[in-house]
């Protein structure tokens, strides 16, 4: 591992880019977010499998003797309004995904290899029209500006696309590491109803949720859902509150997620 001087502390981490995790995995993985609907998941029952947390998320691992398989964080404040969860996920976590600053600012000891986020590039009008980078799934809208920043990265090392959801980054992580079948827990981007972990006397982070769901969360998972999803990669929904419509990504129930795992499908 390299030593990693960080605020004059020195710590023992690995910091490499995305190629070096590039279909390292396979088959199922949770990708376990924080809204409302996953304070009922049972994370023991699935304890064998792959999970993917995000921001204040990995609060449902503390205690439960399962250490995620990636970390993602995109909100570069999370940190110092959730500062004990932050530390959490950099002690329990294998990998952590965040910002390249980010990783300048760890304080504390973290042994995860750690992967620095960066955006893909804006498509030029060619590149909307054509997509001759096969890793990069853009939108075929490019008549609209907006629209030549929406995608689906299929290889991280060419960067991410950024929907304003963290849940998107990890979809998009869970498709480079090899995995097959995603299984959302906690994914119900519904503003009002908060997150779980947002008990009486925490800090209440802000959600721009409402903001963004009509004009960049849904368009984006319709591409995916159009254009990425497939024999290679299934995508299915655990909660049955969430603002995804079926028609985009499968709701499915709990038993049911079970039975997929089990059956190798």
């Amino acid at each position: 591992m390299d030593e990693v001087s960080v605020r004059g502390a020195t710590q023992r981490s690995s910091i490499t880019g995305f190629e070096a995790c590039h279909n390292i995995a396979q088959g199922p993985v949770f990708i376990i977010a924080s809204g409302a609907s996953a304070k009922d998941f049972p994370l023991q029952r699935f304890a064998n499998v792959p999970m993917i947390t995000l921001n204040g998320a990995i609060s449902m691992f503390d205690g439960s003797g399962i250490n995620p398989y990636f970390y993602v964080c995109t909100d570069t404040s999370f940190q110092y309004e959730q500062p004990d969860l932050y530390a959490s996920a950099l002690l329990l976590s294998q990998r952590l995904a965040i910002w390249p600053d980010e990783i300048e600012l760890i304080e504390t000891r973290t042994d995860a290899a750690i992967y620095p986020l960066r955006k893909a590039n804006r498509s030029t009008l060619y590149e909307s029209a054509f997509n001759p980078e096969h890793e990069l799934v853009r939108s075929r809208a490019f008549w609209s500006s907006r629209s030549r920043t929406l995608g689906f990265s299929k290889d991280l090392s060419a960067g991410f696309f950024d929907a304003r959801t963290v849940a998107y980054a990890a979809l998009q992580i869970a498709y480079h590491l090899g995995f097959t079948q995603v299984f959302l827990v906690g994914v119900d981007l519904n503003q009002n109803a908060g997150r779980y972990y947002e008990t009486e006397g925490r800090a209440v982070s802000p959600c721009g949720l409402d903001d963004h769901f009509e004009s960049r969360i849904l368009p984006s998972l319709k591409l995916m859902a159009d254009r990425v999803i497939g024999e290679r990669f299934a995508v299915y929904n655990l909660s049955q509150t969430s603002r995804i419509p079926d028609s985009v990504i499968p709701k499915i129930s709990v038993d049911q997620a079970e039975a997929i795992i089990l059956s190798g499908v």
